[in-house]
């Protein structure tokens, strides 16, 4: 279930998107153990990018947007947190500021989401697989 967007300049060639949404992709997957990973690249022309009020600041800050089920361990959303910044890093290196790459978790607990005609606090698999990721 973990969903994530990237907002980011344009310029990052097909690859290096390739790379980076498999590299986030197994960053969650790892840490959550949900089937359902989805992942999505927005990118803008530096005239669509306000930073601090300046349109069309050089260079842009990405930002990723999770969406995923409630992660108690500290220490595996740091681990995310890096893995995501990495992955960004290496795609759009030289054409974002990487070194400013913001992270927003937004955190869903089971009973919230629904998916494949029911809650996923109904689902046995994505209950145990919670359970485990903040075991």
């Amino acid at each position: 279930m973990p969903v994530f967007t990237i907002d980011a300049p344009e310029g990052a060639s097909p690859d290096a998107k390739r790379k980076m949404l498999k590299e986030i992709t197994e960053a969650l997957d790892g840490a959550y153990r949900i089937p359902d990973t989805r992942g999505w690249v927005r990118e803008y022309p530096a005239e669509n990018v306000s930073q601090d009020g300046r349109v069309g600041a050089d260079p842009v800050r990405p930002v990723c947007t999770l969406e995923a089920p409630e992660l108690y361990r500290l220490d595996a959303k740091r681990e995310v947190v890096r893995k995501i910044e990495a992955a960004i890093a290496g795609a759009y290196e030289g054409i974002a500021d990487t070194a400013e790459v913001l992270v927003l978790i937004n955190e869903y607990p089971l009973h919230n989401v629904g998916w494949r005609g029911s809650l996923q606090s109904d689902k046995p698999e994505i209950v145990a697989a919670v359970t485990q990721a903040n075991g």
